[in-house]
């Protein structure tokens, strides 16, 4: 017993000691050769100056234990005898800890929010730790409603991001019913941003950004109410989210009309001040009904960021569509076995059952606010890039895996994989903006129609508009767009190959007696993310494959490849270097020399819309000052200072100038086409009402003449 308590006394008496290392910090003067020869006589290495300005030394001697109780009395005595020594100090190891935050959260479901574990390689926890809560970030969901007063929610409401479109007022509180069927935005809200720490239900993704939501889809939805809550408070919410889309039936191809598409691209070339409002969208529920997100053209948008789902166990779920749309990943439920996810409810409750794609934009939404704290001037293209490299296939099982021409592993069910929060903040502290989009189209023109009987492929070679302002280094987006008609619509299977063979299935086989549509396709935009880096000349190749053979055929009348990236060879950059940085001084409306000073941080350069201000003297002031609005880049502030436009806009080079913004109205081809046949209707209705009127008038007069008619001329008359 005794001899355990010297032992246990011992080991305190070692804890609280220094334990020294062989280094030591000195102070000597003199020219380097004086230095070198002090070093040698005291044989030590010399590992240079501590301050680049000053005569300090960082020394190290071999032939002390790098690891000491003691300091090493014998050389420390030379030191101190030594007249050409006029400091030193052997070091010691200090301890120091991590002033990171205790995520020992009171939220009695947190425990059971499984896919914010460390063990799910959503990695969540890993962006806490870096101290990102979503501050300073809002966001909106646009769905059925938010229960704004839930005590989960509560907290982190924000009314400026809230409003309720179908009732035309700013009280987003949804509808209730016994059933409570207007719990989905609820849900959804409280997966983004609930409250941490308040012992109710579990937490958020982001707990501390801002929550709002508009409330749409409970009443009458049109393109106007679509498209107003996509662009409702542009300049003040920064991440929309969506789960929702036309039914998921496998049978219909349906997208925004033509003001909610005008929205889109208002959101992306105004929204953020110019750097683009985020579009969050779950990829759709239609698995079981063989449905494929590309023919959904809210998924299937460059404009937005498509969030599909797996399982805990890191399967595709049953509800889960496939299409090269598809971005990225996190969890949701699955079958009955499976564990779904923990989220606020109506009435102020909490609910473990929330699941579908539904439940995984959210989730995607809040671990984009993550990355907004840390970089705030990322744009809506930026945030797509670092989702693209922030995606990894971790454990997800699917046999469509594959490595396109970038070295990048892709799937049409996963996208580029499950979403891992930790790396996407990491990059986003990293990250220097994006190059503009440029935009290079390329037209194939049958001649005559072509025939689709079993097997069509169609081979062409691009050049990505070589040697044109348009030229594209490294693709981002890809749109195939297709005018074609079919007996049976759901028998196609079409698929695109890039010059460096990575295939973008478009669509795949809806299954009878689900889609029998005889419509075909009319200009309808098919858009894949698999090519995401390469490098688009060479040979493209478009198959379309009818599983009916020769017994039902179609016509191929109209393919458009639209390609979309960067000037930017995306493959070679390189992120090890900081972009954004804290200011010198708290409070300093100065950044060191040679950062430029944006809103409350410092970068090295300045994102789109801003350019560089401050000359290159070290005393300069250097600021990021924001471009004419009609510009995307620029160097300086006037309307004829543009280096590139917005989308959908034209520089001229002569005049530094961008056009007015030319919005494509007949985006997908049908709203005109339903326009036309509109106006056609109304006008065989009004003429045959017209025509219908005046022969009626015609035989009032013939009758009246008749009648006032003497009888016998009467009777002649008629006999006549």
């Amino acid at each position: 017993m005794d001899l355990i308590w010297f032992l246990i006394a011992l080991c305190s008496i070692f804890a609280k000691s220094h334990v020294y290392t062989n280094s030591w910090a000195v102070l000597m003067k003199g020219t380097p050769e004086n230095i070198e020869r002090l070093t040698r006589k005291h044989g030590f290495l010399n590992f240079g100056k501590v301050f680049a300005d000053d005569d300090y030394y960082h020394m190290m001697h071999l032939r002390v234990p790098r690891q000491s109780l003691q300091p090493h009395y014998l050389y420390n005595v030379r030191l101190k005898k030594d007249p050409e020594v006029f400091f030193f100090s052997q070091q010691f190891r200090r301890i120091r800890k991590k002033r990171q935050q205790n995520f020992r959260l009171n939220d009695p479901l947190f425990k059971y929010q499984w896919y914010l574990s460390e063990d799910f390689e959503l990695n969540v926890v890993s962006a806490w730790a870096l101290g990102y809560t979503g501050k300073g970030v809002v966001v909106s969901v646009i769905d059925d409603g938010i229960e704004k007063s839930h005590p989960d929610i509560l907290g982190n409401y924000d009314p400026q991001a809230s409003y309720d479109m179908n009732d035309n007022d700013d009280n987003p509180e949804p509808r209730y019913t016994l059933k409570n069927e207007n719990s989905h935005g609820t849900r959804c809200a409280g997966q983004v941003a609930a409250v941490a720490n308040n012992g109710v239900c579990g937490v958020g993704v982001a707990f501390q950004a801002k929550i709002g939501g508009v409330r749409m889809l409970d009443g009458h939805l049109t393109d106007l109410i679509e498209a107003k809550s996509l662009n409702f408070n542009q300049q003040h919410i920064d991440i929309y989210s969506a789960s929702w889309g036309p039914e998921d039936n496998g049978k219909i191809v349906d997208g925004p009309s033509f003001l909610t598409q005008e929205a889109f691209i208002r959101g992306i070339n105004n929204g953020r001040g110019g750097l683009g409002s985020i579009y969050v969208w779950a990829s759709g529920n239609g698995g079981i009904n063989y449905d494929n997100c590309n023919l959904d053209g809210y998924v299937n948008s460059i404009y937005t960021l498509s969030v599909s789902s797996a399982t805990e166990r890191g399967t595709v779920p049953v509800y889960s569509e496939p299409c090269s749309a598809i971005l990225t990943t996190t969890y949701s439920g699955g079958s009955l076995h499976h564990r779904k996810t923990v989220t606020t409810d109506l009435r102020h409750s909490c609910t473990s059952s929330h699941t579908g794609t539904s439940a995984s934009a959210p989730l995607a939404a809040g671990i984009i606010a993550l990355a907004l704290e840390a970089n705030p001037t990322l744009t809506w293209r930026d945030v797509q890039h670092i989702t693209v490299r922030a995606s990894r296939p971790a454990n997800l099982r699917v046999n469509d895996w594959h490595i396109n021409g970038a070295g990048r592993p892709v799937s049409h069910y996963y996208g580029f994989g499950l979403l891992d929060a930790g790396m996407f903040v990491d990059l986003a502290r990293k990250w220097k903006p994006v190059r503009p989009q440029r935009n290079c189209p390329s037209l194939f023109q049958p001649r005559g129609k072509c025939p689709l009987l079993d097997l069509h492929v169609l081979k062409w070679n691009v050049t990505a508009c070589l040697r044109t302002r348009n030229w594209i280094s490294s693709l981002e987006h890809i749109q195939a767009r297709l005018t074609l008609s079919y007996i049976r619509r759901g028998d196609l299977i079409i698929v695109l190959m890039s010059p460096s063979g990575t295939p973008s299935v478009l669509t795949t086989v809806r299954q009878v007696p689900l889609d029998k549509s005889h419509k075909g396709y009319t200009n309808w935009a098919f858009m894949s993310t698999h090519a995401w880096d390469e490098e688009p000349s060479g040979e493209w190749a478009l198959k379309i494959v009818n599983i009916r053979g020769w017994s039902s055929t179609g016509i191929l009348s109209k393919f458009q490849l639209q390609l979309y990236g960067t000037e930017e060879n995306m493959r070679g950059r390189r992120t090890e270097r900081a972009v954004v940085q804290q200011c010198s001084v708290l409070n300093s409306d100065e950044c060191i020399y040679p950062l430029y000073k944006f809103e409350n941080i410092c970068l090295v350069s300045c994102p789109p819309r801003y350019y560089e201000w401050g000359s290159n003297s070290t005393d300069s002031i250097r600021l990021c000052q924001p471009c004419h609005k009609s510009c995307q880049t620029c160097f300086g502030p006037w309307e004829n200072n543009c280096l590139d436009c917005p989308p959908y806009s034209t520089l001229d080079l002569q005049l530094g100038t961008c056009s007015a913004v030319v919005y494509p109205w007949d985006h997908r081809g049908k709203i005109m086409d339903d326009v036309k046949q509109s106006t056609t209707m109304l006008g065989i209705l009004v003429g045959g009402l017209l025509s219908l009127i005046c022969l009626c008038w015609v035989l009032m007069w013939i009758a009246i003449f008749v009648c006032k008619m003497p009888l016998k001329l009467r009777f002649y008359w008629l006999g006549a």
